[in-house]
């Protein structure tokens, strides 16, 4: 197993030699590689959209299949590129690395549908060899968990790690006990909760990308998703989000806003009175009002810290799972029964984008929930780390295997209940099933959707120059629509020759891309037609083999 120290002696020797290794060739990936990656430009030129990757798994035990839809998806948006994430830098993946406490070496695993709880292991596999095809090598990836127990890397992950040749670590001792060299300290001096946060090295670290890949899942925060996983960067006990309104989880005063629970009171009282929810649930422990809001300041507190250095947010919901770790509302009707079995579900889907609020508001609302109703959103869009908690005003693209990535209306995608306990409505001569969904009507406030303020929602037919240019073969060319109708964009050779049509149906108003795979083209000049009744444009762009 590499140390830290012998990493950055390795990478120090190395210099910038490491950034002329190829990519390692499979059918999607033939482009030189350039010495940089990242998330794909349009992503990037989209922070506030998120993006739904649909995938074909036809089981939750299918491996194989689960390990391709992690590499297509990888191929997909994660991507070579002129500038971006030097291929020197270290990449620690955060997967949710959990399984059912109660069920190890116990028969009821035969009962239920599966006993990892977690980001799925085969998945996390896909994701890091279609990393490694881009130049990085197996000791610049690195697995990172804190909470669990060891006991949780040894049903998939261990081997898993073992067969990537990743560095894969629980990293279990508290601060104080754990190494020096494993964790980077983080100063957060206007936090609510923390003035001072060690993550696990190599997150946070001035040369890393994180790569956040959270579960499809429920449990007591209601449906957790990216920005709830990261809660398990931190060391421990920093990580104990999850206590009460009072309690200053062990750490040391000094780390410590000294007047955090005047400050949380008051959002509190603001959220309560502004009517969020479930707020006045009483109580004096996590699973209050209160509590919520205290929970929700400590989990803005650390995403505010890592937002600088998380690449991506991704959403593993090719199946989800309801109820808490090992108990769930099933079988059917069983939704008074604390004890009954949790479920998996096939979604099929892969939900990513740059904001971890705005991926988790959509990742709610395909899970059957109504986003609203939740707090945490709230504080969220508060604190500038959301720009609104209204799932219909965030633009949603479908994001496809060839690349294409078009605006679609939330509504088109399906939605798959996903059963919690949260904030139960049992007090105030209030009744709900233990299990339930968290989908009561909720009455936004007035505001444009976010696409009215960017490039999402264009005044004017635009067509951008095709991204990169050379290239070979891969290209994206983007595309805006002021209104909806029927969209067409052609390639065509030198000699004027219709060779390939991108794209040829009806599209919504907004931002739109499309990819060129000139793989069987020879190289050369060609030209690219854009076409919207009556509006024409050409541009050109250059093949080189």
């Amino acid at each position: 197993m590499i140390t830290r120290r012998r990493f950055i002696q390795t990478m120090a020797a190395t210099g910038t030699a490491a950034m002329a290794v190829p990519i390692h060739a499979l059918s999607s990936r033939t482009q030189a590689s350039t010495g940089y990656f990242g998330s794909h430009p349009f992503i990037d030129n989209h922070p506030d959209s998120v993006f739904i990757y649909r995938t074909l798994v036809d089981g939750d035990k299918n491996s194989a299949a689960k390990k391709q839809a992690g590499l297509e998806f990888t191929r997909a948006v994660i991507v070579p590129k002129t500038d971006g994430v030097p291929l020197t830098h270290l990449v620690p993946i955060k997967p949710n690395i959990r399984v059912n406490p109660t069920l190890v070496g116990a028969a009821k695993y035969a009962t239920v549908s599966g006993d990892f709880v977690g980001t799925d292991v085969y998945f996390t596999e896909g994701v890091i060899e279609g990393l490694k095809e881009l130049g990085l090598s197996a000791n610049q990836i690195f697995l990172r968990e804190v909470n669990g127990t060891a006991t949780s890397f040894t049903l998939g992950y261990t081997e898993m790690s073992k067969r990537a040749g990743v560095e894969l670590r629980f990293m279990g001792q508290s601060v104080g006990t754990i190494s020096a060299n494993d964790i980077i300290w983080t100063d957060t001096p206007e936090n609510l909760f923390y003035r001072k946060m060690p993550h696990l090295w190599p997150i946070n670290s001035k040369n890393s990308w994180l790569l956040n890949i959270a579960k499809m899942k429920t449990h007591g925060m209601c449906v957790t998703l990216c920005a709830k996983n990261l809660q398990g960067t931190l060391a421990i006990p920093y990580q104990l989000h999850c206590n009460g309104p009072t309690s200053t989880l062990g750490i040391q005063s000094a780390h410590l806003n000294s007047n955090f629970q005047t400050d949380i009171k008051a959002n509190f009282d603001r959220h309560k009175a502004d009517k969020v929810p479930r707020w006045d649930r009483p109580g004096s422990d996590w699973n209050c009002g209160l509590g919520m809001e205290t929970w929700a300041s400590r989990n803005t507190d650390n995403n505010a810290a890592l937002a600088a250095k998380t690449g991506l947010h991704i959403i593993e919901a090719v199946y989800g799972r309801d109820g808490d770790f090992s108990r769930g509302p099933n079988p059917s009707g069983n939704d008074n029964n604390q004890n009954g079995d949790p479920l998996n579900y096939m979604m099929n889907y892969i939900i990513f984008g740059k904001n971890a609020y705005h991926v988790d508001i959509i990742g709610h609302w395909l899970a059957g929930h109504e986003p609203g109703n939740l707090g945490l959103f709230h504080l969220a869009k508060d604190r500038g780390l959301a720009k609104t908690f209204n799932p219909m005003n965030i633009p949603v693209y479908e994001w496809k295997a060839g690349g294409t990535a078009a605006l679609i209306p939330l509504a088109n995608f399906t939605r798959t209940p996903l059963k919690t306990y949260y904030l139960q409505r049992n007090y105030s001569g209030q009744t709900e099933p233990f299990w339930h969904l968290v989908n009561e009507p909720y009455t936004y406030p007035a505001e444009s959707p976010l696409g009215v303020a960017d490039k999402s929602e264009p005044r004017a037919f635009v067509l951008h120059q095709n991204h990169p240019n050379p290239f070979n073969p891969f290209t994206s060319i983007e595309y805006d629509l002021p209104r909806s109708g029927f969209t067409r964009l052609e390639v065509y050779n030198s000699n004027g020759q219709l060779v390939d049509v991108l794209v040829d149906g009806y599209q919504a108003r907004g931002a739109h891309m499309a990819v060129w795979n000139s793989h069987t083209r020879s190289s050369g000049t060609y030209f690219y037609r854009f076409r919207f009744g009556d509006f024409t444009e050409t541009k050109k762009m250059v093949l080189l083999k």
